[in-house]
C-alpha cells in the first residue's frame, strides 16, 4: 500500500512536468512563430498600403503635369516625386529606369550600399522586399514597378525601418516566456488540489435563470470548466444568446414590415405615373385626329400609328409593372441593331406636344445613324421617363435639352432641364424601387418612383449607365452611356 501511495504520489507529478515542459516548450515556439509571421504580415500590409500611396501621388502627378505613360516622363518628374513622397511616407526613396538604372534618391549611400533581390524583382515586372538586420536595425527593402494606364515607366525603391517592430516583439516574447512559466509553476502546483468547489456554478446558474424567466437577457454567465456542468452553463448562455438574436431578428423584420408597408402605400401612384406617359400619347393624338375629322390622311396615319405603338408598348408596361410589384421583373436580352439617333429623334418628337402644354420646348442635338445593340422598346420607354420627368419638374417656360456625345466606343445621351432641382438626400435612394419623394408640391410621384427604377433595370440590362446630376433651384441632368456597335 505504501509503495502504491509513493508510486502514485511520485509518478503523477513526474508525469505533470514532463506534459507541462512539453507544453512550455511547445508553447514558446507557436508564439514566437505566430510574431513572425505577424511581422511578415504587418510588414507586407504596410508595403502594399505604401504602394497604393505611392501609386495614386504618381497617377496625379502625370494627370497633373499632362504627361505621356513613357519613362521620359517619369525620369522628368522624378526627383520632385521621390522627395514629395519621402515627405508623405517619411521613407527613404530611389527611383530607377525600367532596366534598374539608378536615377535619383533621397539617400543614394544606402541604397547603393544594398542592392537586393527586390530590385532584381522588380526589373522582371515583380512587386517584392528583403529583410536587412543590421545589429539593432532591421529594414525592408521594398521595390515594384511603377505601371500609368498599363505601361511600365519606371521603378521606385523605399526603406522602411521596422527596428522598433521586432524590437518590440522581442520584448514580447520574453514576456510570454516568463508569464507561461509563472503560468505552468501554478497549474502544476493547483494540480494537486483534487476538491472543487461546485456550489458557485450551480448558485450562479440558478441566479441567471431567475434572471431570464423576468424577463432580463442581459446576464453575463459563461464557465470555462470541462465537465457536466460547464456544458450546462455554456449551453444555457448560448440558448439566452440564441433566444437574444432571435427577438433582434423579430425586430427587425418588424421594421422591414413597416417600410414595405410604406412602399406599398406609393404603389398606386407609382403604377399611375408609368401609365400616364402612354396614355397622354394615345388621348393627345386621339384628340387631334378628332379635331382634324380625317381631313389629312397623312396625319392621320401617323397618328394612328402612335396610337397603336402606345397602346402595345401601355400593354407591355402593365405586364412589367405587375411582374415588379412581386419582385420578378425580368427584362429581355434579345438584342437587335437599331439605330439610336433616330429613336431618340421620334421619341422627342413624340413629347414635344406634351411640352407645349408646359409651354416648354425641347431642343433636339442628336447624332445621326450612331447604332447600338439594344430593345428599342425597352430603350424607348427610358427615353420618355427621361424626358416626361424633365418636362413635369422644369420651370414652366424653360428649355429642355436633349443631347448626345460620341466618345471611343460609346455615346452619352443628356437630357437636362432647369427646374426645383433634387434634394442632395434624395439622390443616393432615387433609383431605389417604390422611393417616392414628390416636387414642387406636385400630387405625381415621378423621378423618384417606379419610372427611374425601371429605366435603371433597362440601362443596366444592356450593360450601360444611367446617373443623374442636380442642384436645388439650378439644372438637373440624366445622362445615360452606352456602348456602340459597327
Amino acid at each position: 500500500m505504501i509503495k502504491s501511495i509513493k508510486t502514485i504520489k511520485f509518478r503523477l507529478p513526474f508525469s505533470l512536468f514532463i506534459i507541462f515542459f512539453i507544453s512550455f516548450v511547445l508553447l514558446n515556439y507557436l508564439v514566437n512563430n505566430m510574431l513572425e509571421k505577424n511581422n511578415e504580415k504587418i510588414i507586407t500590409n504596410q508595403l502594399i498600403s505604401l504602394k497604393k500611396t505611392s501609386n495614386v501621388y504618381v497617377r496625379q502627378l502625370f494627370m497633373i503635369n499632362h504627361l505621356n505613360n513613357d519613362e521620359k516622363c517619369f525620369k522628368k518628374i522624378v526627383k520632385d516625386m521621390i522627395e514629395e513622397l519621402n515627405s508623405v511616407t517619411e521613407s527613404d526613396i530611389s527611383g530607377y529606369d525600367t532596366k534598374g538604372k539608378y536615377m535619383y534618391s533621397s539617400n543614394k549611400e544606402k541604397f547603393m550600399k544594398v542592392k537586393g533581390k527586390d530590385l532584381e524583382n522588380a526589373v522582371h515586372g515583380k512587386t517584392s522586399y528583403t529583410i536587412k538586420y543590421d545589429n539593432k536595425n532591421t529594414e525592408a527593402y521594398f521595390s515594384y514597378p511603377v505601371v500609368v494606364s498599363g505601361r511600365k515607366v519606371g521603378i521606385l525603391r523605399f526603406i522602411k525601418d521596422y527596428s522598433s517592430l521586432y524590437q518590440q516583439n522581442q520584448f514580447v516574447s520574453k514576456i510570454v516566456f516568463y508569464i507561461t512559466i509563472f503560468v505552468f509553476i501554478m497549474a502544476f502546483i493547483l494540480s494537486y488540489l483534487l476538491s472543487r468547489n461546485i456550489s458557485n456554478p450551480i448558485l450562479k446558474l440558478a441566479k441567471a435563470s431567475n434572471e431570464v424567466a423576468k424577463g432580463n437577457l442581459k446576464i453575463d454567465i459563461y464557465s470555462n470548466r470541462r465537465d457536466e456542468l460547464g456544458d450546462l452553463i455554456r449551453n444555457f448562455y448560448k440558448m439566452v444568446r440564441k433566444i437574444e438574436e432571435q427577438l433582434k431578428i423579430i425586430e427587425k423584420e418588424r421594421d422591414s414590415l413597416v417600410q414595405i408597408n410604406k412602399y406599398r402605400e406609393h404603389f398606386l401612384d407609382n403604377v399611375t405615373h408609368e401609365l400616364k406617359t402612354p396614355l397622354t400619347t394615345i388621348i393627345g393624338y386621339s384628340e387631334m385626329i378628332k379635331e382634324n375629322e380625317f381631313t389629312d390622311i397623312d396625319f392621320f396615319r401617323s397618328g394612328m400609328n402612335h396610337i397603336t405603338d402606345e397602346s402595345r408598348r401601355l400593354h407591355n408596361m402593365v405586364l412589367e409593372l405587375l411582374e415588379l410589384s412581386k419582385n420578378s421583373t425580368t427584362v429581355s436580352n434579345e438584342f437587335t441593331r437599331i439605330n439610336i439617333g433616330k429613336l431618340l429623334k421620334n421619341t422627342c418628337s413624340d413629347m414635344q406636344f406634351k411640352a407645349k402644354r408646359y409651354n416648354n420646348t425641347i431642343y433636339c442635338d442628336i447624332h445621326d445613324n450612331i447604332y447600338i445593340n439594344g430593345d428599342e422598346s425597352k430603350l424607348k420607354q427610358v427615353f420618355i421617363n427621361i424626358i416626361d420627368n424633365a418636362i413635369k419638374y422644369g420651370y414652366y417656360g424653360s428649355l429642355i435639352k436633349v443631347e448626345t456625345y460620341v466618345d471611343n466606343n460609346f455615346i452619352e445621351i443628356k437630357v437636362k432641364n432647369k427646374g426645383e432641382g433634387i434634394k442632395k438626400e434624395n439622390l443616393n435612394n432615387i433609383f431605389d424601387p417604390f422611393y417616392g419623394s414628390s416636387k414642387n408640391g406636385s400630387t405625381e410621384i415621378g423621378s423618384c418612383g417606379l419610372g427611374l427604377s425601371i429605366s435603371k433595370a433597362i440601362i443596366d440590362n444592356h450593360n450601360g449607365i444611367i446617373q443623374i446630376e442636380s442642384e436645388e433651384k439650378k439644372e438637373t441632368i440624366v445622362t445615360i452611356k452606352l456602348a456602340l456597335t459597327s
